[in-house]
C-alpha cells in the first residue's frame, strides 16, 4: 500500500482546515454583518440628524400633548408643544457621540498606560497598575455627581467625570495582552536582533493588543449609553431644554399614565441604541475571533 508523503498529507490537512474555517465564517457572517451594518447605519444617521429632524428640538412646533400620528407629528409633542421625534433624533446623536468620546479617551489613555506597563515590567508596571487600581475603586456615578457639583451641570462636565473612571478597564486589558505577547518567539527574536524598546512596542506588541481592545470597546458602547442615560435621568446632563434621552424620560414621568409617549419614546430610544451597540459588539467579536 502506498504511503502518502508528508507534503501531500500537510496539503490535505490545510485544505480541510481552510474549508472548515470558511464554513464557520459563512455561518456567522450573515448575522454579524447585519449587526455591524446596523451600527454603521446608526452612526451615519447620527451624523445627518440635523437634516432629518422635521422641527426644532428646543422650540415649540405645535400644541402641547399632540398624540403620535396626529397633525403631522409622528411621535407627538411634549408638554410645551415640542416635536418628540426631533428631540429623540437629536438626543440619539448626543448620546452616541458622547459615548464615542468617552470610549476614545479611555482607549487612548488606558491603552497607552497598559502598553507601557506591560512592555516595561518591573517597578514601572507595579506603579502604573497600583494607580489604575485606585481609579478602579472610584465609583463612576458618584464621581460624576461630584464633578458636576463642582463645575456646574452640563454634558461636558458629566463626560469628564465618567471618563476619569473609564480608562482603567482598558489599561488592564491592554496590559494583560502585552504581557502575554512579550514572551512570544517573534518578540524575543526582535529583541535579539537589536530592535529598540519603542520599535518592539510599536511593531510587535501593540498590533497584537488591538483586536481585544476593539472588541472590548465595541461591547462597552451599550454599557456607556445606559450609564450616560442614567446620569442624565438624575439631572446630571445638560440643563433644559437640551434634548437628552434620560432627561426627557425623567421630565415626562408625571405624564406617564395619560401622555405615555412623552417618557416612553425616549426610553425606547435608549433601549434601541444600547441593543444595536451590544449586537454589533457581539458580531465584531465573532468576526475577529474567527480570523
Amino acid at each position: 500500500m502506498a504511503i502518502a508523503s508528508p507534503t501531500v498529507g500537510f496539503e490535505r490537512a490545510r485544505r480541510r482546515l481552510r474549508g472548515r474555517g470558511t464554513t464557520v465564517v459563512g455561518r456567522v457572517s450573515v448575522a454579524d454583518r447585519l449587526a455591524i451594518g446596523s451600527l454603521v447605519a446608526l452612526s451615519v444617521l447620527c451624523l445627518i440628524v440635523p437634516w432629518l429632524a422635521p422641527h426644532s428640538a428646543t422650540k415649540p412646533a405645535g400644541l402641547p400633548f399632540v398624540h403620535p400620528g396626529h397633525s403631522g407629528f409622528l411621535f407627538g409633542t411634549d408638554e410645551v408643544g415640542r416635536d418628540v421625534l426631533s428631540r429623540v433624533l437629536i438626543g440619539l446623536r448626543a448620546s452616541w457621540l458622547a459615548s464615542l468620546v468617552v470610549i476614545a479617551s479611555g482607549v487612548l489613555i488606558g491603552g497607552g498606560i497598559g502598553l507601557v506597563a506591560g512592555a516595561t515590567g518591573g517597578w514601572v508596571d507595579s506603579v502604573l497598575m497600583r494607580i489604575t487600581d485606585v481609579f478602579l475603586a472610584l465609583p463612576g456615578p458618584v464621581l460624576a455627581i461630584a464633578v458636576v457639583a463642582a463645575m456646574g451641570p452640563s454634558l461636558q462636565h458629566t463626560l469628564i467625570g465618567v471618563a476619569i473612571v473609564w480608562w482603567p478597564f482598558y489599561a488592564r486589558i491592554v496590559r494583560g495582552e502585552i504581557r502575554a505577547l512579550a514572551s512570544r518567539p517573534h518578540v524575543e527574536a526582535a529583541r535579539l536582533a537589536g530592535a529598540s524598546r519603542w520599535r518592539v512596542m510599536r511593531r510587535h506588541l501593540l498590533p497584537g493588543a488591538v483586536p481585544a481592545t476593539v472588541v472590548t470597546a465595541s461591547l462597552d458602547v451599550g454599557n456607556l449609553v445606559l450609564t450616560l442615560a442614567a446620569l442624565s435621568f438624575l439631572g446630571l446632563g445638560a440643563p433644559a431644554p437640551a434634548p437628552e434621552l434620560g432627561a426627557m424620560a425623567a421630565r415626562g414621568l408625571p405624564y406617564l399614565l395619560e401622555q405615555w409617549w412623552v417618557p416612553v419614546i425616549p426610553g425606547l430610544a435608549v433601549f434601541a441604541l444600547a441593543l444595536v451597540a451590544n449586537l454589533a459588539g457581539d458580531g465584531l467579536r465573532d468576526l475577529l475571533g474567527d480570523r
